[in-house]
Order: C-alpha cells, then sequence, then structure tokens
C-alpha cells in the first residue's frame, strides 16, 4: 500500500507554480521578457471556439476541490430493488466498518459522512450486495462513498482481483487511486494496482492485487486478450466518471465488453456528474435493478449578481470599455471570457502592456499548466484571468468581483448559449456576495444574443456607458 500511496502523490500536481512548467512549444502563452514587455510565444491561426475536454474538465475539479462540499440540495431516491436499505446514517461507527478502514477515513479528514454518503453507503455496504446508480456534483463525496465500498469487499485471503474500478483517462484513474491509497492506509493487507499506460505485467504470472483501477483499454489486454485474472471472480465492479466516459470514443464499447464478461452477481456500480438522458440509458445498460441517488442540480442564482452591457464599435473599442472599467472602480480580481484562443491571447499581450496583472488560460494548456495558472490566480498573484470556455464551469474562487464577456457566449449555430452563460458568470456572486457582470456589444447579432439571455432569464440587463466616469462608479457602489 505505501508503493501505491507514493505513486499516487507522485502525480500531484496542484502545487506546481509556473516557473517549474516544461511549456510546450506549440502553446498558446505569454511571458515577460527582461524588459517587462509581454511577449506571445505563439498565437493560434485558428478562431474555432475553444472548448474543454470533458476528462480534463473533470480532472480539473477534482484536483481543486479542497474538501467536501456542504449542500443542502435534496436527494432524489429511485428504489427499484426492495432488499436495498434506503435508512442513512449520520456517523462513519453506524456502519459498523473495519477498524483499519475506519482510521484511515478520520485520517483523511471525514468526520461525518456527507449528504451522499450517508444516504449511499448502506446500501453500498449492504449484504447481500446491492447495485447503485448515483449522481452529484465533483465535491460531493462520491469517491469516497464507492472507494469505501471497494475497501470494504475485499477478502484478503484470496490472492486475486476482486474489485475493477474503470475511469476514463489516465489521470482521472491516479486520483481515484490516491483516493484508495489514503483511504486504505492502515489496511496493510488489501493490495492494489494500476491498470493504466506505462503499467507492464509478467504474462507468465496471474495478477494478484486485490484491486484494479485503471483505463478500460488496458483492463480490458489483462483481463480478455492475456487473461492475466479471472472475470468471473470479480465482485464489485465501478464505472467512475461515466459521463466522461461515454463521451470519450471507444470507452462505451469497451465498458459494454467488459461488462459481458463479469459474474452475474457481480455488484455493479456506477457513477457520474451528469444528468443526460445518455447517461442514464448507457447506466442502465450495466446496472441491473439499480437503486438510483441523485443530488438534484444546484440552480446558480443571479439575484446578487448585476448585470450590464456595453455597446462598442469594435474589439479596440471592447478594451477601451475595460480600461475605464479599470480606471474608475476598484475591482478585486476579474475574469474575462472570449470566445476563441486567439482573442485572449491578444487580450492579454494589450492588457499587460498596459500595466495590468495577467493570467491566461485555454486549451491549448495541459491540466498542469492550467492548475498552475489557476493557483497563482487564486493566491492573487494576478488580478485578471483571461479565459475561454474551459473555465466556464465548476470552478469558485472567492475574490472574483467582476466577470466580463469579452464575447457573448453563442452556441454552433450563433444562438444564445444560456447555460454557459449562467456558468460564466456564476463565477462571481459566489458564497453569498454581490457580483457584477459585464458584456461587451459591438453588432446587431450580439445586441440579439445579449436580449435573448434577458429574456430567457428574466433578468434585465442594463445598459452601462463606459465613456461616463459617473456611470461606471455607480456599478462599483
Amino acid at each position: 500500500m505505501a508503493d501505491w500511496a507514493k505513486k499516487a502523490d507522485d502525480q500531484e500536481v496542484s502545487k506546481l507554480v509556473v516557473d517549474q512548467l516544461n511549456l510546450k512549444s506549440d502553446l498558446v502563452y505569454t511571458q515577460k521578457n527582461k524588459n517587462n514587455e509581454l511577449k506571445v510565444n505563439k498565437l493560434v491561426d485558428d478562431c474555432e471556439p475553444d472548448v474543454a475536454d470533458p476528462a480534463e474538465t473533470s480532472l480539473l475539479t477534482k484536483i481543486l476541490g479542497k474538501g467536501l462540499v456542504n449542500t443542502k440540495l435534496s436527494l432524489d431516491i429511485q428504489q427499484k430493488n426492495p432488499n436495498s436499505p434506503l435508512h442513512s446514517v449520520k456517523t462513519f461507527e453506524a456502519l459498523h466498518l473495519k477498524g483499519e478502514l475506519l482510521k484511515g477515513i478520520y485520517a483523511m479528514g471525514f468526520n461525518t459522512p456527507s449528504k451522499i454518503q450517508e444516504t449511499a453507503l448502506p446500501t453500498l455496504l449492504a449484504d447481500p450486495p446491492q447495485n447503485m446508480i448515483a449522481q452529484s456534483q465533483s465535491g460531493t463525496g462520491k469517491t469516497a462513498a464507492f472507494v469505501l465500498a471497494m475497501l470494504s469487499r475485499v477478502n484478503v485471503n484470496l490472492n486475486h482481483p476482486q474489485v475493477l474500478c474503470l475511469s476514463p483517462t489516465y489521470e482521472l484513474a491516479i486520483q481515484t487511486g490516491e483516493v484508495a491509497a489514503r483511504m486504505g492506509q492502515f489496511c496493510p493487507d488489501i493490495k492494489l494496482r494500476f491498470a493504466v499506460r506505462g503499467e507492464e505485467v509478467d504474462r507468465s504470472k496471474k495478477i494478484e492485487e486485490h484491486i484494479l483501477i485503471g483505463t478500460p483499454g488496458k483492463l480490458l489486454d489483462w483481463g480478455l486478450k492475456f487473461r492475466l485474472f479471472d472475470m468471473k471472480k470479480i465482485a464489485v465492479f465501478v464505472l467512475d466518471e461515466a459521463d466522461v466516459m461515454i463521451a470519450t470514443q471507444g470507452h462505451h464499447d469497451q465498458c459494454i465488453r467488459i461488462h459481458k464478461m463479469l459474474n452475474p452477481q457481480c455488484q455493479m456500480l456506477f457513477f457520474s456528474a451528469t444528468y443526460d438522458k445518455e447517461v442514464m440509458d448507457f447506466a442502465r445498460l450495466i446496472v441491473t435493478d439499480p437503486t438510483i441517488i441523485r443530488l438534484m442540480r444546484e440552480e446558480e442564482s443571479l439575484d446578487n449578481i448585476k448585470q450590464y452591457y456595453v455597446q462598442c464599435n469594435n474589439e479596440d473599442g471592447k478594451y477601451t470599455a475595460i480600461q475605464n472599467i479599470y480606471g474608475c472602480i476598484s475591482i478585486g480580481q476579474a475574469i474575462i471570457f472570449c470566445h476563441t484562443r486567439r482573442t485572449a491571447a491578444w487580450l492579454a499581450a494589450k492588457m499587460t502592456s498596459d500595466g495590468h496583472s495577467v493570467a491566461v488560460l485555454s486549451g491549448d494548456l495541459t491540466v498542469e499548466q492550467r492548475l498552475a495558472v489557476l493557483d497563482r490566480f487564486r493566491s492573487g498573484l494576478e488580478k485578471v484571468l483571461i479565459t475561454t470556455n474551459v473555465l466556464s464551469r465548476g470552478i469558485d474562487i472567492e475574490q472574483v468581483t467582476i466577470v466580463v464577456n469579452f464575447d457573448l457566449p453563442v452556441d454552433v449555430v450563433g444562438n444564445a448559449d444560456c447555460e454557459t452563460y449562467l456558468h460564466r458568470i456564476g463565477r462571481t456572486g459566489r458564497f453569498g456576495k454581490s457580483g457584477i457582470a459585464i458584456n461587451l456589444i459591438t453588432d446587431e447579432k450580439s445586441m440579439k444574443v445579449c436580449s435573448d439571455i434577458e429574456k430567457h432569464f428574466k433578468k434585465v440587463i442594463e445598459v452601462l456607458n463606459t465613456d461616463s466616469a459617473d456611470d461606471i462608479e455607480k456599478i462599483g457602489n
């Protein structure tokens, strides 16, 4: 277990700083030269919208999560198996866990179960084993819940794999492994193994580790192609990040192939962060007679966010509007959303040349580099974060007081993308504080997008004259 924990710790990237990164030569990023002038190392030629990779977004959210989210949201529970217990627990002691596992839970800083845990764990740990589909946002304790179930089901007297946990990517598998290593740190007899790229096996020997955490392709090779363990002896099958899994080409079919090889009595556990019909349909292919537990979506409120729009002639006019706003009101930290990487890089160069402390985040950066940028921004080393849609969801930074839509969010045909707009401006007005959202408009098309957003949310977006210092000062009060 110690070796596993060390390997997982080696993957920790959230403490990186920009200066430690080995940036790739083809990235769009900015840096200051010896004359303190911003240099754009390379500008992407295309003007395609920058879209986040779902697996990378999930990984970012997991790593940036600092403990559980305290939520008052209600649970939607659907029971199909009459044997499934529906009682909840308020303490981990009530689960009658092995002492070593309980010690591991407390060592991780968990004192009482989260809402999803207190409802899911009695079913996850019940005898006979019960199947489950659980859906809730990142930070609510899903991973810890199913990892506890995985560790609890292991019979250390049997030297063969008993638990399979599938993740869509190497990095997400490592994150799950890190949780398992910490939670099981006082259970030295439980053996775990990564089934990810770079991990080689002796094909002349059977795999003896109890828990395999990895990606579908590698587990297919080990279990079906090389027959290094018996799929029929797997007691628990966990499909993690299922929403990401089905968005990744090839993983869908691989998961079904693995599922078909498992014993019908195998406990099937499905975990996802989304509520899409496609995800649920996929779950029902894998999980029979499940207890379904959903933590209801959090509705982000616009009530404490003042919304404005500014009429501008062109891109330079948009920049002038930003300059005027900064010249008149005190701003803690700001996030500026652009549609493309090219615009983000151009804007970063102009703002830095005018003396602003700017960070840039786009899809060109690796997950490690994005984490480094976010760490610097969250610690206040930069006051402005210029980004694309790779950051529209899930990242909360308490000091952000203003969000600027340099480009309004639109879908593939150019219509208003109201959901993305909600997530973007929801980066301010968090934690019960008031926030400001400013939308920059250049033509009739963007004005129509703004009007459609206003109608959708039934919230007035007021006009702001950024040529008037008095008008700007009013929004800061």
